[in-house]
């Protein structure tokens, strides 16, 4: 199984490093067979071969079983036109990775900001109101003026209708709670349109299924996220409220995530590339590690290998018993350690057994 490595900017080559490490020693604990595969992309490759994801790179995407994306400073990228394509983006629309899936969850040993979360969001991935990922040819936004900005969303029956059974399918494996997310009181077509759908597939399932404003949404996961179990939303909506699940659980570098569609997955850490702290060691590549074996759990189900089944939660568990031991944690939560440091005491639990 071909998995292909793309480091990204800023912390990204230091957290890949860490999640790499860990997904060797699983490796190697499960003889999984798994071909790991670096390629160029983001500013690195920008200044190499006038691209952030060259032609090369995007051959070897197309082709490998698997991506594990570093975060991208896109902040500083120059205009597409002038190679500055946005990785995240071309991925998920290039290989159709229409849900976004982000958990979140208290874990041992972490000064979380709630007592209790246990939740995942599932996020549409492409279209809504992003402006690169809703329209055939162009962008979805556009200034008929100089005094004016005008964007336009987009919302399908079809993309509507696949990330709800994504998150039903899931939703009945746990508490049987589906609960969806709009704004359909101002959005009163479009997220109208995509409530009724949600509606529609959940009725296939046995759950129990409620609905809520984002902007009441964004209270109660303050107020009471232990109640909250699977949550399906649009695209933008889904981005504010995962972030802000992550903060709850105890921080950004917590937040792990995989974007899979019918026929690619990849794993891709919820935050950005924090590039004020690159090259210090300092970063929690906890993010990057979960969403590896979250990556290792999608394919082990797409492909009926156990293995990758039993190798995704052994890193899960892994996580936790680093987290929760005494001087086991990165600054940022606290802890003495260097992501470096984090990533071997995380392959080495999975080796032991944690």
């Amino acid at each position: 199984m071909k998995i292909l490595v793309l480091e990204g900017d800023g912390i990204g080559p230091e957290i890949v490093a860490a999640a790499i490490d860990v997904l060797k020693a699983t490796d190697h604990r499960f003889n999984l067979g798994l071909e790991l595969e670096t390629a160029d992309s983001g500013l690195s490759s920008l200044e190499k071969n006038g691209s952030t994801i060259p032609e090369e790179t995007w051959g070897k995407v197309t082709t490998a079983d698997a991506v594990i994306l570093g975060p991208a400073d896109t902040a500083v990228y120059p205009a597409p036109i002038e190679g500055g394509i946005n990785p995240s983006a071309k991925l998920r629309g290039g290989l159709d990775l229409y849900a976004n899936i982000r958990p979140s969850k208290i874990r041992p040993g972490v000064p979380a900001h709630v007592e209790a979360m246990d939740l995942v969001i599932f996020r549409e991935n492409t279209e809504g109101f992003y402006a690169v990922r809703n329209m055939h040819d162009g962008l979805g936004e556009f200034m008929p003026t100089e005094d004016m900005a005008i964007a336009v969303r987009r919302i399908t029956r079809r993309c509507s209708e696949r990330i709800a059974r994504q998150a039903c399918e899931l939703a009945v494996q746990r508490r049987g709670l589906l609960s969806i997310v709009h704004k359909s009181n101002v959005l009163t077509m479009s997220d109208g349109f995509f409530v009724d759908i949600c509606k529609e597939v959940a009725s296939d399932y046995k759950l129990e299924v409620d609905e809520y404003f984002v902007d009441a949404m964004t209270a109660l996961l303050v107020r009471k996220p232990d109640y909250f179990d699977v949550i399906v939303t649009t695209n933008l909506f889904g981005d504010i409220i995962s972030d802000l699940a992550a903060e709850l659980s105890g921080g950004l570098g917590l937040g792990p995530s995989v974007n899979a569609g019918d026929e690619n997955a990849m794993a891709q850490a919820a935050h950005g590339a924090a590039p004020d702290i690159a090259g210090q060691n300092i970063a929690n590549p906890t993010a990057m590690i979960l969403s590896v074996g979250m990556l290792l759990d999608t394919l082990g189900i797409r492909h009926n290998r156990p293995e990758l089944l039993e190798a995704s939660k052994r890193i899960d568990k892994a996580v936790d018993a680093q987290l929760k031991e005494k001087g086991g944690r990165t600054p940022d939560l606290g802890g003495p350690l260097g992501t470096d440091a984090f990533g071997a005491g995380v392959a080495k639990k999975v080796k032991d057994g944690a």
